[in-house]
């Protein structure tokens, strides 16, 4: 059980790299679940598009939701956009840099799927057989092919063992053809993508650093506040279930005690250190108020310093002498006249 602890107390503790290594592992994943994946485009003029932009477009859509569900900032970042005003406003740069924090890390899988899907050239080859240029790859002038048929004998490109349309343009010739496109509009992406987080990750904190800095430091201060208030209940239910407990096996004893004349066991030590951490919040009613307040008017954020004392030297060190109060003038011009 230690070792669990510890393990989470590490992942915790690194937590930004701990993302990292997930979003390049379900990066990883979607390029070996593509791999896998069995394509069969269904070679059909209706449904050839449908299918090729469908396996294209849906499953980057479902790993950039999985990329939010394993991130556990989500929780912070909607708590943070639901939760009341109270004494403490809500900045909306801080909620923008959460959220595109999370995003950054949530498209590495999306991209390496489309990156992947578009180089291998499949998809785009079955979405768009039907629109293979016949006038310039093959012959346009083919004999007894209306437009609706010629369009059933170019959805079959895909499918080797059953195309028939060789005399109108050779598989060969279109499959080349749709691979080219496919793989030219895969690097354009990946350049793009490429680009994109260049300006994102470099450019963007140079044009606006001020605002930057004070976003990044007030999501630190989100994140490291919910835990240390999420380590602060842990322990104060750990002590009010030691005190609770406690109760309990004394108010046994005392029974036993009576019934067998023997005198009860006094309660150890710790117990007492335990009730001093409940802070004076013993009773279920008084910690659901607590935990209320807590989320509707959390506490401003404005420390106020504290008092320093006037007796020592050091307080009032380098500073004009001030005037004693009203009652001890007067008291020193009344012996003063005596």
């Amino acid at each position: 059980m230690d070792k669990f602890r510890m393990i989470f107390q590490f992942l915790q503790s690194n937590q930004e790299s701990f993302m990292n290594g997930i979003c390049g592992i379900m990066a990883l994943a979607s390029a070996q679940m593509y791999s896998a994946f069995d394509f069969n485009c269904p070679c059909l003029p209706h449904y050839n598009l449908a299918y090729g932009l469908g396996i294209l477009l849906v499953p980057p859509l479902i790993l950039f939701l999985l990329g939010f569900v394993l991130n556990n900032n989500i929780s912070m970042l909607a708590e943070e956009w639901r939760r009341p005003q109270g004494q403490r406003g809500k900045d909306p740069a801080v909620l923008r840099y959460m959220f595109c924090s999370m995003a950054q890390r949530a498209m590495i899988a999306p991209v390496v799927w489309v990156s992947v899907t578009l180089l291998d050239g499949k998809c785009i080859t079955c979405a768009f057989c039907t629109s293979v240029p016949v006038g310039a790859l093959g012959n346009a002038s083919h004999p007894g092919l209306s437009q609706r048929e010629m369009k059933q004998v170019l959805a079959r490109i895909p499918c080797k063992e059953i195309y028939n349309g060789q005399e109108l343009i050779a598989n060969e010739v279109a499959i080349r053809y749709l691979n080219c496109i496919s793989q030219a509009l895969g690097w354009c992406f990946v350049l793009l993508m490429t680009t994109l987080a260049f300006l994102v990750r470099s450019l963007r904190p140079c044009f606006t650093q001020a605002a930057f800095l004070k976003s990044r430091y007030w999501c630190h201060y989100i994140d490291i506040e919910r835990k240390l208030f999420d380590e602060t209940c842990a322990e104060h239910a750990r002590s009010f279930a030691k005190v609770c407990i406690q109760q309990f096996f004394e108010g046994m004893s005392t029974d036993l005690a009576a019934a067998r004349c023997h005198p009860p066991r006094k309660a150890p030590a710790d117990v007492g250190e335990a009730a001093k951490k409940l802070l004076g919040i013993t009773d279920r009613g008084t910690m659901n108020t607590a935990l209320k307040s807590w989320h509707r008017c959390k506490p401003p954020l404005h420390l106020h310093p504290p008092i320093l004392p006037s007796g020592n030297g050091w307080a009032g060190e380098g500073q004009p002498p001030t005037q004693p109060p009203a009652p001890r003038r007067e008291m020193a011009a009344y012996y003063s006249r005596v």
